[in-house]
C-alpha cells in the first residue's frame, strides 16, 4: 500500500479574538491550583506531509494571546504522524505510518535527539514498529521501551530505549485477535497503548475488536497480557484512545465509530476498569457521517474534550466531581475539517485544534471555571497535522 493510497483511505475512514489579561490569568490559576503562567510553552507537531519536506514542526505557544510562532522543522521520513518525548526533553520519538519499512510488512518508529537550544531534531535511529501502519506511540514512566499501537494488522509493541536515545528492536509484540460488526472492523487495529499514572498496567485500546486490554511490562521489555481484558466496549463502538484523569481514579475512552464516551472507574491495584456510563458525542440533531477522534481531560481535572470529524467540533463536557459522570457544556464548530489531534497547555487554559484536511493549526482559550472555549483569532498552515504535543518551555538561550 503505497502512503498516498493509504493517505486517502485514512481521510475517507475517518475523513481565538478575545484573551485573558495578566490579572484574569492570575485569577484564573489562583482558582484552579494550577500555578503562575508560563510565557511560552513548546509545541511539537507530527503530520502527513511529504518525507522530502519538514514534516515535523516546533512552534512556540504565547498562552496569553494564543499565537502559534514556528520555532524550527525537521523530516522525520514518511508520514510521521504521531510522536512523543520523553521527560527530560532529550529526545523524540515518532512513529512513521506506513505499512512497508525497509522490504518488511512493519511500520518505522524513528528517534531523534532534541538540542537543548534550538530544539530542532537530529536522527538517531530508525526500527521496525512491530506490526504495519503504526498510530501510536508512548513510552513508560522511567523512559526505557517505547510503546506503540499498531493500526494495520493490530498488534502492540514495546521497543526498549538505549541510554543515549537510541531505539532498540522491539523486545515484545503482542498479535491481538477479533473483529467486530462494523465494516471498519474487519480485524483487530491497535490504536492506543500507554502507561498508567503510577506506571503500573499498560493499556491498549484495539478499534477493531472493541477492546482494551491490560498488560504488565517486565525488565526484560515483554508486555505481560492480563487474564482477562481490562474493558470490552460495546459491540461496534470503535474504541480509539484512553485518557487518565489526572488526580482521580478514573479513565475515559473515546469510541470512533458510534460517536460516543465512555467514563470509566480505574482500580489501580488490579488494573482493571469499569464503566461507569456512555454518552453521545454528537448534538442528537446531527445524523451525517461521523469519526471521533482524540480525547483528553483538563488539567484541573474539571472538563473533558472530545473531537468529532464530520462533526468538526470538540465536544465539552464537565466532570462531576464525586462520580466522574459527563455533563454536556457545548459543542465548539470548528473553521477547520477532520480534527484528528487536539492538545491542552500544562494549565488548561489554551486549546490548540489540528485540521488534518484544512492544513491548519488553531488555538481557543479555555475558560478554567466553565470550560467554554473562545477562539484566539489565531491560525497557522501546515500540511496535514494530525498530532500535537505541548511542553513546558524547554530551550537554553
Amino acid at each position: 500500500m503505497s502512503f498516498l493510497h493509504f493517505h486517502s483511505r485514512r481521510n475517507f475512514l475517518l475523513t481565538l479574538g478575545t484573551g485573558l489579561a495578566g490579572a484574569a490569568v492570575l485569577a484564573a490559576c489562583a482558582r484552579t491550583g494550577l500555578g503562575s503562567a508560563s510565557s511560552s510553552y513548546l509545541v511539537y507537531v507530527g503530520s502527513y506531509g511529504p518525507a522530502d519536506q519538514e514534516n515535523i514542526v516546533l512552534y512556540r505557544l504565547t498562552p496569553a494571546t494564543g499565537a502559534l510562532t514556528r520555532v524550527t522543522g525537521a523530516k522525520g521520513g514518511a508520514a510521521p504522524s504521531f510522536l512523543t518525548v520523553d521527560r527530560q526533553h532529550r529526545f523524540l520519538y515518532a512513529v512513521n505510518e506506513v505499512d512497508n519499512y525497509q522490504g518488511t510488512p512493519n511500520g518505522g518508529v524513528s528517534a531523534f535527539a532534541i538540542d537543548p537550544k534550538t530544539g530542532g531534531l537530529t536522527l538517531l535511529n530508525q526500527q521496525a514498529s512491530g506490526g504495519t501502519i503504526p498510530c501510536y506511540i508512548s513510552l513508560d514512566t522511567q523512559n526505557r521501551h517505547a510503546l506503540v499501537a499498531n493500526y494495520g494488522n493490530g498488534t502492540v509493541a514495546a521497543l526498549p530505549i538505549r541510554e543515549g536515545g537510541q531505539l532498540r528492536p522491539a523486545s515484545s509484540i503482542d498479535q491481538h485477535q477479533g473483529h467486530g460488526p462494523h465494516k471498519n472492523q474487519t480485524n483487530a487495529r491497535g490504536h492506543c497503548l500507554l502507561p498508567d499514572p503510577a506506571g503500573k498496567y499498560f493499556f491498549a485500546v484495539d478499534l477493531g475488536n472493541d477492546t482494551v486490554y491490560g498488560y504488565t511490562l517486565d525488565a526484560a521489555g515483554k508486555l505481560l497480557s492480563q487474564p482477562q481484558p481490562a474493558f470490552k466496549a460495546k459491540p461496534g463502538a470503535g474504541p480509539r484512545i484512553l485518557t487518565f484523569h489526572p488526580s482521580k481514579p478514573l479513565a475515559y475512552l473515546i469510541n470512533e465509530l458510534d460517536s460516543t464516551m465512555t467514563a470509566l472507574a480505574y482500580d489501580p491495584s488490579r488494573g482493571t476498569l469499569t464503566e461507569i456510563e456512555t454518552v453521545p458525542t454528537l448534538p442528537a440533531s446531527f445524523t451525517e457521517w461521523n469519526a471521533c477522534a482524540d480525547v483528553h481531560v483538563s488539567p484541573n481535572g474539571r472538563f473533558l474534550y472530545g473531537s468529532n470529524r464530520g462533526h468538526n467540533s470538540l465536544v465539552v463536557y464537565a466532570i462531576d466531581e464525586k462520580s466522574g459522570r459527563l455533563t454536556l457544556v457545548e459543542h465548539v464548530m470548528l473553521p477547520g475539517k477532520t480534527p484528528r489531534s487536539f492538545a491542552l497547555d500544562p494549565t488548561g487554559r489554551t486549546v490548540l485544534v489540528a485540521h488534518q484536511q484544512s492544513n491548519t493549526i488553531v488555538t481557543y482559550f479555555a475558560d478554567a471555571t466553565t470550560g467554554r472555549l473562545t477562539p484566539t483569532g489565531t491560525s497557522v498552515e501546515l500540511t496535514a497535522p494530525v498530532c500535537l504535543q505541548v511542553y513546558p518551555d524547554f530551550l537554553r538561550s
